[in-house]
């Protein structure tokens, strides 16, 4: 009898048990962060709301924002939760977002000159980023190199083939890493300043996540990142260091619940946590080490984190336009890929040219020889468009596939754009390289 007894007790525990967890509701989130990021936060929301758990789907920012568009009409997602301002404008403007009502405390309005919210309140910040440079400290001190503090300083001639980066079409911190230099140069020094580094490139990374892990590993020694990898590397015990150059935005990185969301209960539930003081506080793992977005936060800040709210100079330089970001979002990471990553042997060959004449020809005493260097330079640097066509709405409306490769088909009306680009700049780089060579001659 008594054996029957705590069977039967037993079996009722498990049963119950069995219950609770089959009443836990899903709440469903599309992010572009890494595991290493959500799974403290996820650990952390559900054991302080056990009712909830968590489905994470990662993907890249773009690819999430087109798997988003795509279940338009039969939502199955409660929650878009990534970097990039622009992404949110892109679904915003598609009427994919839902207005979140959500209750917080302690969070300012804006963070440096940028809103902390979105306005029509169809997104909200979590956390702030900035983007900026990482290096490891042993491989400079091994190849002789000084770290670099400024975009600039990554097109010196010492630093060819120690430079990795991510493509913005396959990023989206990456690509607003790109159009922050677009916006605070200037869209034609902006491009020149984005060829003369890629021409020092080791390599374009698949993800994102590629340029930290090949900076920690020393597969290659600077990294153009978002702040928190610099920082997560740095906690995490590599010999890695982050500087934020003068152009530099800092921007929320943001949350927002899906129109039509199954869930809409618990994914305002999940933001609402992400925003109290716990919430905040997970920012600050070693793993994830992001920027919180509440003031009071930073008393619990290891030592020499940086402090938004305290060093003004963070993103000071440039005042981030997220609406012209969002406007050419598919435009820019077209032009990136044909002038760049498509043809980066091309455009490498050709920059490492120019090197060469330049450090041959230091002393400017070559009248000849700088002609030919000048006239390189300006095929290397020329752009197949100016910047109020990149913000024609027609125009920037023709580049509607993001390509995981050079191969992938695309709109016939986008292939015919790509390829007038491609034939001019594959030209210019030949052409940039030949003139270069022939001032080395002389």
């Amino acid at each position: 009898m008594k054996n029957y007894l705590r069977g039967s007790i037993a079996a009722i525990a498990l049963m119950a048990s069995s219950a609770a967890v089959y009443s836990q509701e899903t709440i469903v989130v599309v992010t572009s962060f890494p595991n290493s990021m959500t799974g403290p936060i996820e650990a952390a929301f559900e054991a302080a709301n056990p009712a909830y758990d968590l489905e994470i789907l990662n993907k890249k920012t773009s690819a999430g924002v087109k798997y988003i568009q795509e279940l338009a009409g039969a939502n199955t997602a409660d929650i878009f939760w990534a970097s990039a301002p622009d992404a949110f404008e892109v679904l915003k403007g598609d009427d994919l977002l839902a207005e979140a009502n959500v209750r917080s405390e302690g969070i300012p309005d804006i963070i440096g000159s940028f809103p902390m919210n979105d306005p029509d309140g169809k997104y909200l910040g979590f956390a702030a980023a900035g983007y900026g440079i990482m290096w490891n400290e042993r491989y400079l001190a091994a190849n002789d190199l000084v770290p670099p503090r400024e975009w600039a300083d990554l097109k010196d001639p010492s630093y060819f083939g120690h430079v990795g980066m991510s493509a913005p079409s396959r990023s989206g911190t990456t690509h607003l890493t790109v159009e922050t230099v677009l916006q605070g140069e200037g869209w034609d020094a902006g491009w020149a300043e984005w060829k003369w580094i890629a021409g020092n490139f080791l390599t374009v990374t698949e993800r994102s996540f590629g340029v930290p892990d090949g900076v920690n590993t020393g597969n290659f020694g600077i990294g153009v990142v978002i702040d928190f990898f610099g920082f997560s590397s740095k906690a995490s015990g590599f010999p890695v260091d982050f500087v934020y150059p003068s152009v530099t935005a800092l921007v929320p990185a943001n949350i927002a619940l899906i129109q039509d969301a199954p869930n809409p209960d618990g994914a305002v539930a999940f933001i609402e946590y992400l925003l109290t003081p716990e919430g905040q506080e997970v920012l600050l793992d070693p793993a994830i080490m992001r920027l919180p977005i509440n003031p009071a936060t930073y008393a619990n800040a290891p030592e020499g984190f940086p402090n938004p709210f305290e060093d003004s100079s963070i993103g000071a330089a440039v005042n981030f336009d997220v609406a012209k970001s969002g406007a050419r979002y598919n435009l820019v990471n077209s032009m990136f890929d044909v002038m760049i990553t498509y043809r980066l042997n091309d455009l490498r060959d050709a920059v490492r040219a120019v090197q060469l004449a330049e450090i041959k020809h230091a002393d400017g005493s070559n009248a000849e020889a700088m002609a030919l260097i000048a006239e390189a330079r300006a095929l290397i640097e020329e752009n197949p468009i100016d910047e109020a066509t990149s913000l024609d709405p027609a125009f920037a409306a023709i580049f509607t596939k993001r390509r995981k490769a050079e191969t992938d088909e695309i709109e016939e009306r986008q292939a015919e754009v790509e390829q007038r680009w491609d034939t001019m700049v594959v030209e210019n780089y030949r052409r940039a390289q030949e003139l270069a060579e022939q001032a080395v001659a002389l």
